[in-house]
């Protein structure tokens, strides 16, 4: 037996029927990740002007105690990533900005978790029930091959060929089907991260403004001072 047909019968053996639980399986997965991931998006969300507002009363007030409390009352990112910042407000608005960009690194990995999966199935779904297709074809032709001696059983045998192809063309399907709701929610989540990195800035801005005007005060001080 050469490589060719042991590849073959080892396809034949195996059959197309796995590949059809391993993409249910990988569904499964999907939604579970997206139900998570929802629920993760959703606590991380705040009304940012709300915030903006109280800790800029805080910050005019040079309170940096009290708008760091009120910060890390919320989950939202926003909130963590001026946390940070705010951290270093003493080294000056330079140090701070840079604790914000890495604090921004950091949510982001936390934000983008489980989204490489979601792209990556939506990719190679299809691919996969192309595979438990092509396995079907294989085992139809096969069929058809043993059958095809047998002269009064041709009609017989196509019918049961045509059976068998449209039967392993349901991984196909059903590998449309699991790609589709993937590239969904992995384009859908980006949309959600960009948003909410995108209200980082407010408060970022805001912290950094008061800390550069905090500097600039105290430097004209030090100047008329001397």
């Amino acid at each position: 037996m050469n490589s060719v047909n042991a590849v073959k019968q080892l396809l034949l053996q195996s059959g197309a029927g796995w590949v059809l639980w391993f993409l249910a399986g990988l569904s499964v997965i999907t939604l579970a990740i997206c139900v998570e991931r929802w629920f993760f998006y959703l606590a991380r969300h705040c009304d940012v002007q709300v915030l903006a507002r109280s800790v800029g009363d805080q910050l005019a007030a040079r309170d940096f105690a009290a708008a760091i409390e009120t910060l890390a009352k919320s989950r939202s990112v926003a909130a963590a990533i001026a946390a940070a910042g705010l951290q270093f407000a003493e080294r000056g608005p330079a140090s701070a900005e840079r604790a914000m960009q890495s604090a921004v690194a950091l949510e982001r990995g936390r934000l983008e978790r489980g989204l490489a999966y979601l792209g990556t199935l939506g990719n190679n779904a299809p691919f996969i029930g192309l595979f438990g297709t092509v396995i079907g074809i294989i085992g139809a032709f096969e069929e058809l091959g043993r059958a095809a001696p047998a002269r009064g059983a041709a009609e017989l045998a196509s019918q049961a060929v045509m059976s068998s192809i449209a039967e392993a063309l349901v991984a196909t399907a059903l590998g449309i089907l699991v790609a589709l709701p993937a590239i969904a929610a992995y384009n859908y989540f980006q949309r959600r991260i960009a948003a909410l990195l995108l209200t980082t800035d407010v408060l970022s801005n805001l912290v950094l403004a008061h800390l550069a005007d905090r500097t600039a005060r105290a430097t004209g001080t030090d100047g008329m001072a001397g």
